[in-house]
Formats: C-alpha cells, structure tokens, sequence
C-alpha cells in the first residue's frame, strides 16, 4: 500500500507541474498533501508493529519477579490498585487490559523485571478507560468497572454457597451440596450442630433436618 501511495504522489506531482488553471492547481495541492499524510500514517504504523514485534519477543524471554502483594480500593465507578514499586519508568511499562483480566510488565526496575498479573478478576472492566499512573514510589492503576457496584474481592471466586439448578439431577442434590459447603465452611460450633442433627436424625431422636425440604 506504501508503494502504491508513493507512486500515486509522483503522478500528482508531475500533473502539478504541468496545470495551469488556478482551480485544478488547487485540487492537486490539496491531494498531495493528502496522500503525504497517508504516506506519513503509513510510515508510522510499520515503525510501531515493528517496534512492538521486537518489545514482545524481547519480553517472552524475560524472567520476571512476581508482585502478588498489593493494596486497592474501590468507589461504585472504579478500582485502584495500588503496586508500591520505587524506580518505575513510565516507558518501561507493558500494560495488557482485558474484560476479565489485567497484566502489567514493569521492565528494567533496579536491574529487575516485574509482573503484577490478575487473571481473572471479579468483575468485567472496561479497559479502553483504564489508566496507569507512575508515582515516585508506587505504581497506581485504575480499572474502571463495567456495571456500577461494590466488589467483594478483586479476584473472581466460584460461589461456594449457590446450590446447583441441574434441573436432571436429584432435586435434593442441592440442598445437600449447601450443607456440605456450609459445614465447611462454617466454624467448629456450626460443625458441631450440624454433625449432631445428622447423627440426631440418623438415630431417630429427631426427624431428618432436611426432611422438610423434600417434595
């Protein structure tokens, strides 16, 4: 495509020298300076993928330093993660945002490499709003949320607590996996009574703790 414009610019050129009247002089002045802004668009966006080719395979053969201790705090709109790493260089940085995910490279810190990754976060972000600011002794980034709303973790966590809706299984399933996933969680009193309404029950002293949910 470069080629192509290149060549279409000489032609406009060698016109431009031949034409005489002031109205096609003016319709070709303005082509030129048309396809030279194309040339020079052109021009640089091979010099960035080049630039960016020799950045990422530079980076794939970096060893990097692991940051999974960090600090952040949220509003309704946004979150700010707060990495506190001192001798930051803005360009130095290679920050990938995605819906669910955020993965920032901090090159050539005091002779070491960083990473500070979140796989999967808890929620979808918006990563064309997201912005990352370089402070003298930390790093903030801020990761604007998709829906309004408070997170509970940054990180995404199955829901332990939600009983299965397979509606081909067992209609008591559910209820028996919520039991078992509270009695995990719960503390040693929780596990206490639930242990002994199950012998309870198992003995017959008492009814099934469950029988009251089945149809």
């Amino acid at each position: 495509m470069a080629e192509e414009l290149r060549l279409d610019l000489e032609e406009l050129k060698h016109l431009e020298t031949i034409a005489k009247r002031p109205r096609v002089l003016s319709i070709l002045s303005s082509e030129i300076r048309n396809v030279d802004a194309k040339i020079a668009k052109a021009n640089a966006q091979a010099a960035s993928s080049s630039s960016s080719a020799s950045i990422g395979g530079a980076s794939s053969a970096l060893k990097y330093v692991t940051i999974d201790k960090f600090s952040w705090d949220q509003d309704d709109d946004k979150i700010k993660v707060y990495v506190f790493l001192e001798g930051v260089a803005e360009e130095k940085l290679e920050t990938v945002l995605k819906p669910m995910s955020v993965d920032i490279k901090f090159h050539d810190v005091q002779g070491n490499n960083y990473r500070c990754s979140i796989p999967k976060l808890n929620k979808e972000i918006v990563p064309e709003k997201c912005k990352v600011f370089v402070k003298p002794s930390k790093v903030i980034i801020t990761l604007y949320k998709a829906s309004k709303g408070n997170w509970l973790d940054l990180h995404f966590k199955e829901d332990k607590l939600k009983p299965s809706t397979d509606k081909d299984k067992d209609p008591m399933a559910g209820i028996m996996d919520l039991m078992k996933n509270i009695y995990e969680e719960g503390d040693d009193d929780m596990k206490r009574t639930i242990a002994k309404a199950w012998t309870d029950a198992r003995s017959g002293k008492t009814a099934d703790p469950l029988s009251r949910y089945a149809t």
